[in-house]
């Protein structure tokens, strides 16, 4: 392994990181100024153009905040809780492929930190993690509210992985592979795995707002009943890593989604664009097209937040065991039956 080659994905890895924490503040602006939109209001409009510095404004508000801790809480779980949140939303980016490649100064520069063959598998790992996030973090608080509402987050989030992972199979299933780039790649030109797995993306789609713990599936922070939920005893910039991990988890998710269903960095006229404009044009181009549809699905889950209004948590359960889980396993029937009939 050369000194270059660590260098660029020394390099990559930074360059991610830093999108990921930019796209998570933000997506803060972003959420205000849609809801805003949304009710006939203005939103956020004083720091900066437009309302631009205000993620940097609440930034610098969190960490000049006083920290105020429970005298029963658990010390080193109570700050272990919004770490393992944090870092679990930021290592997902780690095998995403943001472009194709980049021929820079005589060497092809792969846009993906690690490719490796179980990506899909990595990233459920990772996913799942993030679940004790969350519960350490209401347990440790030492308060009934916020332990009802890590309950509440993690049963929701095993449940709803469930059906994630079955719609998943039936696209490992088509594409023959669990690697995301080798996805990417199949998915060239309009060849995209929407068209294929309609059923499997609209699971996928549903299952990603519980994951996130949006609305309408945001019982674990339902203030009416519960407070705040699972980070009600938290302030500061531990209060700041919770909802950072949140917005993190939502980018990522939609670059999964853009990813598996809608082409990736893949848009018509691809290839040509490589053999008559140049490989670097056309693939800076391609990153440009996949934020775009990451944006889309960002807005989505603003849009839906704004709309429609929060479930009952027996509705949130019965929608994930009672209905999304048997229509995945119908799903994977019928792929299977699609691929020996057309195979």
């Amino acid at each position: 392994m050369d000194s270059a080659f660590i260098i660029e994905k020394s390099v990559l890895i930074v360059v991610v990181f830093a999108i990921t924490m930019i796209m998570a503040m933000y997506s803060t602006w972003a959420e205000r100024k849609v809801a805003a939109f949304l009710q006939d209001r203005v939103g956020p409009n004083r720091a900066g153009w437009g309302g631009l510095l205000q993620p940097l404004a609440d930034g610098m508000k969190l960490f000049a905040k006083e920290e105020f801790e429970p005298d029963t809480k658990n010390r080193f779980l109570f700050f272990v809780g919004p770490a393992i949140a944090m870092s679990t939303a930021l290592m997902t980016s780690a095998v995403i492929p943001w472009g194709d490649k980049l021929h820079i100064f005589g060497r092809d520069v792969v846009l993906q930190a690690t490719d490796i063959d179980g990506s899909l598998l990595y990233i459920f790992a990772i996913v799942s993690i993030g679940v004790y996030g969350i519960m350490i973090g209401g347990w440790a608080s030492n308060n009934k509210f916020s332990l009802m509402g890590a309950v509440r987050a993690a049963s929701q989030m095993v449940s709803y992985e469930v059906a994630m992972g079955l719609s998943v199979i039936a696209l490992i299933m088509m594409t023959g592979t669990l690697s995301l780039k080798e996805i990417s790649v199949q998915q060239a030109g309009m060849n995209w795995n929407v068209f294929y797995q309609p059923v499997g993306f609209l699971i996928f789609l549903i299952c990603a707002f519980a994951e996130t713990n949006r609305t309408p599936f945001d019982l674990a922070e339902c203030e009416s009943e519960l407070i705040g939920g699972y980070h009600t005893e938290y302030s500061s910039m531990k209060m700041g890593f919770y909802l950072f991990a949140e917005y993190a988890n939502m980018f990522i998710s939609s670059t999964i989604l853009a990813v598996l269903y809608f082409g990736g960095y893949n848009y018509p006229g691809m290839q040509w664009m490589v053999d008559n404009v140049g490989v670097n044009t056309a693939n800076i181009l391609g990153i440009g097209v996949l934020f775009i549809k990451i944006c889309f699905f960002i807005f989505f889950y603003m849009w839906v937040r704004w709309t429609i209004p929060r479930f009952r948590y027996d509705q949130l359960m019965n929608l994930g065991w009672k209905i999304l889980i048997p229509l995945s396993i119908i799903n994977i029937v019928i792929t299977g039956i699609c691929i020996l009939a057309f195979n």
